[in-house]
């Protein structure tokens, strides 16, 4: 299938590793003109030589710490400087706390608020003047799951899960207020997507010692819908899959949406 992405301008934020590095890889794969972006530049730089490499198309990248207003406008200066152009943002980077309510300190409020919900919110206000002047463009908003349902101890989601909320909220305000106007927006909560960082996360909030057959059998207890016969988990580049669908000419009459990508976990 043709998804008409050849030569377009892609931005991936969170591209050196997970959802965010396998969604550029796809997006390289489709011939686009990927800038990817996150904190660690090393990290980063790998990143881009291995999704070169493999799929023979240049990858940029560019070292951003999303939760500094001043480095999204360095980012948004690159990606021009590059390309010309902004066709897709992938609004992928973002983090979790997870602990209960009472435990959660005003620092950690403000970075879980900032990290995800504020940095989502000011790289499209940056963004969207330039899809405006060039005629359109489609945003992709990474949520999570903990955005759309209670999760179970010990991810408490006090702290993520309203940003996580906000962050849908603005996906179909932004695609109301724009949509006539050439850009849509759309949201994509992964469910439990098994990245080495998720797991190194997981591994800790279960506790000292947890391995990763703890977490393995931690989730399965949670996920009994999940529709796979092992009842395993999401991979990295099926949420990939689905980001690409969503940033492409194929869904050009899907805008404000909020694909949910859980294997079926949530019956409710």
């Amino acid at each position: 299938m043709d998804l008409n992405l050849k030569d377009k301008s892609v931005v991936v934020t969170g591209g050196s590793s997970g959802i965010g590095l396998a969604a550029a890889r796809t997006f390289a794969e489709e011939g686009a003109r990927v800038l990817i972006a996150a904190r660690r530049p090393d990290v980063l730089e790998a990143a881009a030589r291995s999704v070169t490499a493999s799929t023979g198309v240049h990858v940029d990248w560019t070292p951003v710490g999303i939760c500094d207003p001043a480095a999204l406008d360095r980012l948004v200066r690159t990606a021009l400087d590059l390309h010309g152009r902004i066709d897709v943002l992938v609004n992928n980077a973002g983090d979790g706390i997870y602990k209960p309510f009472l435990e959660v300190t005003d620092e950690e409020l403000v970075y879980g608020t900032t990290v995800n919900f504020f940095a989502q919110f000011r790289l499209a206000q940056r963004v969207v003047p330039v899809m405006l002047v060039q005629g359109g463009g489609v945003i992709v908003n990474v949520t999570g799951e903990t955005g759309i349902r209670v999760t179970t101890p010990p991810f408490r989601s006090s702290c993520t899960g309203p940003s996580k909320a906000a962050e849908n909220r603005l996906t179909k305000i932004l695609a109301s207020e724009f949509g006539e106007r050439g850009i849509r927006v759309n949201a994509v909560v992964p469910g439990y997507v098994r990245t080495e960082e998720r797991l190194a996360k997981w591994q800790a909030e279960l506790g000292a010692g947890a391995t990763a057959g703890d977490v393995d059998a931690q989730l399965r207890s949670w996920a009994p819908g999940i529709a796979r016969p092992d009842g395993a988990w999401g991979t990295a580049q099926e949420l990939a899959d689905l980001i690409v669908y969503a940033a492409s000419d194929r869904s050009s009459f899907v805008n404000g949406a909020v694909l949910v990508a859980d294997g079926g976990d949530d019956k409710s």
